[in-house]
């Protein structure tokens, strides 16, 4: 498990009467953790729409064009040349050849070839994991400035695994043969262990459907989002060029419809299209620096990464990987839920994330407050990245110092959960 803990930042003392409570639990944890120059921030954090896989907008457009609005975003956005990024960590999941994808999205984007650059596969946290690595990387002095991102694109890449052999070894060892089991099955089995009805992840699915919706309508994702151009082959054949400005993903839709769906991974189960996240392609990247540097490049911070942890869960039920690292992100951090103002969890199925809530005792209000995946779409190894894009923003719209969490399970199970900073308005 790999593990990755700074220190919370200085804070004004000046406030409002109306804010004074704030201003107290601030004041406290700002003594406990004073601020320091070695302190990992981040700068940017943009992504791309997500487009529907197979059938979407992208569904002609290479990973490593989908890395190039988003590495392009975040350097525009922060005024960094492209010689002077110092290492990039791309998250990916299912591209055969994740290295070359993503060295020629570096190239395509105009960052030269000084600038070294890997690739992670940490399952459905490859993205949050690039951003780590990068942070990482910051933190032990190997770098000061750095780019974690994360790109999927399921619809070019949604066989590759079939192809690779299996040890057969493997099916004579309880728990190895459990990391083959379908995602959509350990699903079924979150919801039969812990009693979760179909009915409560169906709610759970609109509720997601909903938010998302309200923010896409209100503008709430605008300033996250790069538009992309690119060209797609329309059912005639004819080539045409379109830019996608906005997520295919949400739809409008009632708790009637979603209980109307037949089950998709086994008879008589309860998981759903309706409740589980959509099979999508998107990419997503976020800037970071070590402290120090930032200020002597007058830049201003957008976050400060606060706290990192990576738990293991049995693979049958990898759905309650949240479950078990949020609590260790919290212990190793000294916070508690009620110090968390939002929880972006991803939902990879209604089950699981319902669980999580349920058994943390996590607010609803506090969870995906714009929706997740199970709305937006998940494209595997983008979708750690695309979340702290999208908890920094929301934080940014609330206008205030305030901490969230980005936290997901993964296949052949595990939990990840990052503790996030939003230093307030400059």
């Amino acid at each position: 498990m790999e593990r990755l803990q700074v220190t919370f930042g200085h804070l004004s003392t000046t406030a409002s009467q109306s804010d004074q409570q704030t201003v107290l639990t601030c004041e406290a944890a700002a003594k406990r953790f004073p601020d320091s120059p070695d302190d990992v921030v981040i700068i940017s954090a943009r992504r791309t729409p997500i487009a529907k896989g197979n059938r979407g907008s992208f569904k002609e457009t290479f990973p490593d064009d989908l890395l190039v609005p988003v590495f392009k975003a975040v350097l525009q956005e922060a005024n960094v040349a492209p010689q002077d990024v110092q290492d990039i960590c791309v998250g990916n999941v299912g591209d055969p050849r994740p290295a070359v994808s993503a060295r020629t999205g570096q190239f395509f984007s105009g960052i030269p070839e000084t600038t070294p650059i890997h690739s992670t596969n940490r399952q459905c946290s490859s993205g949050l994991q690039a951003c780590m690595n990068i942070a990482g990387a910051i933190k032990t002095g190997q770098i000061d400035l750095g780019i974690g991102a994360g790109v999927e694109s399921m619809t070019m890449h949604r066989n590759t695994s079939s192809t690779v052999p299996i040890n057969p070894a493997v099916f004579d060892h309880d728990l190895a043969r459990q990391v083959l089991i379908p995602m959509g099955i350990t699903s079924e089995n979150v919801a039969e262990k812990y009693g979760i009805t179909r009915e409560e992840q169906d709610k759970f699915a609109l509720l997601s459907q909903q938010r998302a919706g309200k923010a896409q309508q209100t503008g709430a994702f605008n300033r996250e989002i790069v538009p992309v151009t690119t060209k797609v082959t329309d059912k005639d054949g004819n080539e045409q060029t379109i830019t996608v400005t906005k997520d295919e993903g949400p739809r409008p839709t009632t708790l009637e419809k979603l209980l109307k769906l037949k089950p998709a991974f086994k008879e008589g189960g309860s998981t759903t299209a309706g409740n589980s996240s959509q099979v999508s392609d998107g990419a997503a990247a976020v800037l970071m620096a070590r402290r120090s540097e930032a200020k002597r490049r007058g830049m201003k911070v957008f976050g400060v990464i606060r706290g990192y942890a990576v738990v293991g869960c049995p693979p049958d039920i990898m759905g309650i990987g949240p479950a078990v690292a949020i609590p260790e992100l919290l212990r190793k951090t000294g916070l508690t839920i009620d110090d968390i103002d939002v929880f972006e969890i991803n939902e990879a199925f209604a089950s699981q994330a319902f669980y999580t809530v349920q058994k943390l005792g996590i607010p609803s209000e506090k969870v995906n407050p714009v929706g997740g995946a199970i709305a937006l779409g998940h494209p595997l190894g983008c979708t750690g990245a695309r979340q702290i894009a999208t908890l920094l923003h929301e934080l940014e719209r609330r206008g205030k110092r305030a901490f969230g969490v980005v936290s997901m399970c993964m296949g052949t199970g595990m939990g990840a959960a990052c503790l996030i900073e939003y230093p307030g308005p400059a």
